[in-house]
């Protein structure tokens, strides 16, 4: 075909260029070897081999290991303009469907409208968590940070003051996704608090 006719591509490559800011969206997790702050791209990598590597341990069989993939290579590019919201940040958790699926209308916006659609849909999904796939996702998002923290020495964890029942809380619902992820999450938590690295409930 003539060449004019190949770029169409401009638009996708808008896309994926706008995509590279992920980068700089850095997270209150560290990285385990530097001790640095992880920034979101790197967390959707690690997250999708989680989901490759773990797929087995869904609590739904046969799993789409392919549709979840896509939620979660999508699912945070929405903090380019929305931020990275901590878990416990109880205050700015309050809007922060709002803003992520305003900035998930612009940056999906960005292209082709069967893509934009496609897109749009997979991050609704996720947010919903009704579909075995959307499940498993959020277990696994939710798996990440308290991996990190366990192998951190709990340092998000004791920078915000958050104490072992708040983490079993807010991360329950990985129970829903995957029976043996939580069990084990549950397991590497109370070796948390035992370490020290974790605080238990406070006392009232």
């Amino acid at each position: 075909p003539p060449r004019s006719t190949l770029f169409p591509y401009t638009t996708l490559f808008r896309s994926i260029i706008e995509a590279d800011k992920l980068k700089e969206i850095f997270r209150q997790t560290l990285i385990t070897q530097s001790r640095r702050a992880e920034n979101s791209a790197e967390h959707s990598w690690h997250f999708a081999l989680m989901i490759i590597v773990l797929a087995e341990h869904s609590n739904h069989q046969p799993l789409d290991v392919l549709r979840v993939l896509k939620m979660v290579l999508i699912h945070d590019l929405v903090e380019i303009d929305a931020g990275d919201t901590f878990a416990y940040d109880t205050k700015n958790m309050a809007d922060q469907h709002e803003r992520e699926a305003r900035a998930a209308t612009r940056i999906f916006g960005l292209l082709p409208p069967d893509q934009t659609a496609e897109f749009r849909a997979l991050w609704d999904e996720f947010e919903e968590k009704k579909t075995p796939e959307a499940k498993f996702a959020a277990a696994c998002d939710r798996f990440h940070p308290m991996l990190l923290n366990c192998l951190t020495d709990g340092y998000a964890w004791q920078k915000h003051g958050v104490t072992q029942d708040r983490v079993l809380a807010r991360n329950a619902h990985v129970a829903d996704g995957s029976r043996t992820i939580w069990e084990y999450a549950v397991r590497m938590i109370n070796e948390a608090v035992a370490k020290g690295n974790l605080a238990p409930k406070a006392s009232t």
